[in-house]
């Protein structure tokens, strides 16, 4: 009688004992590993020697390195910016700020929608505005609409159109109408940030501050004055390397001199009376 093979000796219904299809035959050396990390997942401690030749057994973790330490970076050199400081006071000394205002309202409010856009675009749309809201408590009452309607050409008009209402009315409650005058007080004020309230502080009141718009913290990085890209850590950053009565007009030099001549995308350093002291950082193309 010939001898019947295991699978045809099988009772009928018993489950398979071949791999299934999706599954991978096991290699040698991978059923301790396997093994070794349920235990390790389920709480188990590790042994502490591992027999010697045992094959699958995880080495023990290598030690943390320390963190590597930040490269310091040398302040600028106090004569090249003094020279640099000198010689945009004599190209600029009347630099102010651009936007068209009455008082400080009405600066906070221009400032706001220079966001993204030009000055010029601004002051064609504040005097429509300003006539049809005179103060603080008539912006806070104002639908949004009416606002978004005078402002539209400015760009993202329902968002700025919200900062201006929030504003004014946080100025109307809190402060009885009138601006505040101190960075905590302006800063807290909803749609406010720094650069916005430098601007309302230097301006309007008298009171230093280096303001970073766009124009400033890519021209304080192309001049080699900070590495920083945060516009509030360049804003600390300079404030040691300019005397503090020179803030503000610090800022409006450092913005008439980006839209006239270090310009984006290809800077006129051919006539940039600051280009011996100018290291050029990130310039690619120039006229």
């Amino acid at each position: 009688m010939p001898r019947k093979s295991p699978r045809s000796r099988r009772k009928p219904g018993t489950p398979s004992r071949l791999p299934a299809a999706n599954r991978p035959r096991a290699t040698p050396g991978k059923r301790a590993a396997r093994s070794e990390r349920a235990r390790r997942a389920a709480g188990a401690a590790r042994p502490a020697h591992a027999p010697k030749g045992a094959r699958g057994v995880a080495r023990p973790a290598r030690k943390a390195r320390p963190p590597a330490r930040g490269r310091r970076v040398a302040p600028p050199d106090p004569v090249r910016v003094a020279a640099m400081l000198h010689m945009l006071e004599d190209l600029y000394p009347d630099a102010t700020t651009a936007l068209h205002h009455a008082n400080p309202l009405q600066l906070l409010i221009a400032t706001i929608l220079s966001a993204q856009c030009t000055d010029e675009r601004v002051n064609q749309v504040t005097p429509a505005l300003f006539g049809r809201f005179p103060d603080a408590a008539e912006f806070a009452a104002a639908p949004p609409s009416e606002i978004e309607a005078l402002i539209r050409s400015t760009g993202f008009f329902r968002s700025k159109a919200r900062a201006i209402k929030e504003c004014c009315a946080d100025i109307a409650a809190r402060h009885g109408g009138a601006v505040p005058r101190t960075m905590e007080e302006l800063t807290a004020l909803r749609g406010v940030g720094r650069k916005t309230a430098n601007v309302v502080l230097a301006n309007a009141f008298g009171i230093p501050g280096v303001v970073v718009d766009t124009h400033v913290l890519r021209l304080a990085l192309r001049l080699g004055l900070t590495r920083e890209t945060d516009p509030v850590k360049v804003e600390f950053a300079l404030m040691p390397l300019v005397p503090r009565d020179r803030w503000a007009a610090f800022s409006h030099w450092l913005i008439l001199h980006g839209r006239r001549v270090c310009v984006a995308r290809k800077p006129r350093c051919s006539i940039c009376p600051l280009a011996p002291h100018c290291p050029r950082v990130g310039v690619t193309a120039s006229n």
